[in-house]
């Protein structure tokens, strides 16, 4: 069983900053690309952040130079270090894993629960 579990979410005002944890726990054999998805109320889910296993990162538009995606390989922990929060950028945040386990020979999509942000004028 692979769970991931978010943390660090919580409310701030415009222009404040917050980081996001998020760990992968479990029967684990390998992890490959990690990110971060958000999804306001009434809104399709959207990418944040990816990184690869190489550490390659890739951002929304809307988040770039403002956010930054990184993990850590031992901890298979993914974080996001969010700067210059805007009111649109309130919305639950989504840790995504592509973890392979040692019973199955393919990557495997997890994700979390979410962790709310919440950013005020």
């Amino acid at each position: 069983q692979v769970q991931l579990v978010e943390s660090g979410g919580g409310s701030v005002q415009a222009g404040g900053s917050l980081r996001l944890s998020c760990v992968a726990s479990g029967n684990i054999f390998s992890v490959n690309d990690m990110g971060w998805y958000r999804q306001a109320p009434g809104k399709q889910r959207e990418l944040v952040a990816r990184i690869t296993r190489g550490g390659s990162t890739s951002y929304a538009d809307s988040v770039k130079g403002r956010f930054t995606v990184s993990r850590d390989h031992a901890e298979n922990t993914v974080y996001l270090q969010m700067n210059s929060l805007r009111p649109e950028d309130t919305a639950a945040y989504l840790c995504n894993a592509e973890i392979r386990t040692p019973s199955i020979y393919v990557y495997m999509n997890y994700w979390g629960k979410g962790t709310l942000v919440t950013v005020s004028s």
